[in-house]
């Protein structure tokens, strides 16, 4: 019987009129790495929010190792707070300024009343590549890598099953962004914990993650292992977001044609009828514009998709070949 870490059901978000979220199912198996793909707008992030209770979900459930905490209480809460840990974007916004980074880093073993806290500081430091003397030192006297790596280290010292890693690597300069993916792929590795990875780089997708979710306007449009999506994307939308990801040759780089959405992402106040994306899909037909699609199984390795263009064998247009695929 497959494990999971997390399992979320039918997850609704809304802030008043705003539908953040609006009907989101996916699962983290115990050990794999899930990546939540989309554009800036489409709610990646209020998804992880939800799942470590930051917010109360309007509606739907979340599962942690198997126990309900959708809509637990702080004090509820407690025993299950190990089981998930979150690290954010923006490093120097997450961390206390008040505080020395062992401090920061042991927090939540203080707050598991667990003992031999600075020797499991030291140990958690090492972990991801910084000496255990950093501890003495204040968050502002560390580069944008090294605050990241302590951010990690605070994460993981608790053993969680699960991390949400929320674009971990955006606010960081390009020079040090590879050096923190090859540091959480090793723990990953060596940790066994699993993830939900939350980003928009394509590229630390295809490194990084087993399975892959996509994200567009509140809801997921396609969902499958790493190979599938990268090798047979089936949604309109997943082939849009391939063909602008940039490629390592220059000369495959400059001979490709991205395909150009036009509007920018819909308000999520109003979303559109029908399939959210029509708007901005080059093969939208009448039925995209007026019914929801459903969410089928269209190949191996339970490959989704919620497009009524594709084919339950998978096949369906690719607007990477569709000339000057603009709607």
């Amino acid at each position: 019987m497959e494990q999971f870490a997390l399992e979320v059901e039918d997850l609704v978000m809304h802030f008043g009129p705003v539908r953040a979220v609006d009907g989101v199912t996916l699962r983290v198996r115990q050990g794999s790495v899930v990546a939540l793909v989309g554009e800036s707008g489409s709610g990646k992030s209020t998804v992880g929010r939800c799942i470590v209770r930051l917010l109360e979900p309007t509606g739907g459930t979340i599962r942690l190792a198997d126990a309900d905490v959708t809509h637990l209480n702080r004090r509820q809460l407690r025993p299950h707070r190990r089981d998930v840990s979150i690290v954010f974007q923006d490093p120097a916004g997450s961390l206390d300024p008040r505080l020395s980074v062992g401090d920061i880093v042991g927090e939540p073993l203080r707050l598991m009343r667990r003992k031999d806290i600075p020797a499991k500081v030291s140990e958690a430091l090492r972990r991801v590549g910084l000496r255990p003397e950093v501890a003495n030192r204040s968050p502002h006297e560390l580069s944008g890598g090294q605050r990241q790596r302590v951010s990690i280290a605070r994460a993981l010292i608790s053993e969680p099953r699960l991390l949400v890693a929320d674009e971990p690597t955006s606010a960081l300069d390009v020079s040090v962004q590879a050096a923190v993916l090859n540091l959480l792929a090793d723990l990953q590795r060596d940790l066994g914990f699993a993830c939900l990875f939350i980003t928009h780089d394509l590229s630390a997708v295809e490194y990084l993650a087993d399975e892959v979710a996509v994200m567009y306007l509140g809801q997921l449009v396609e969902q499958g292992p790493r190979a599938r999506i990268f090798g047979v994307p089936a949604h309109p939308y997943t082939q849009a977001l391939l063909s602008a990801a940039p490629v390592p040759d220059p000369a495959e780089q400059r001979a490709r044609k991205p395909v150009l959405l036009g509007d920018d992402l819909p308000s999520a106040i109003d979303p559109p009828s029908g399939c959210r994306f029509h708007t901005r899909c080059p093969v939208a037909v009448d039925k995209c514009r007026t019914v929801v699609p459903e969410s089928r199984v269209i190949g191996e390795g339970g490959h989704q998709v919620a497009c009524h263009l594709v084919s339950d064998d998978g096949t369906g247009p690719d607007v990477r070949t569709v000339e000057g695929a603009t709607p």
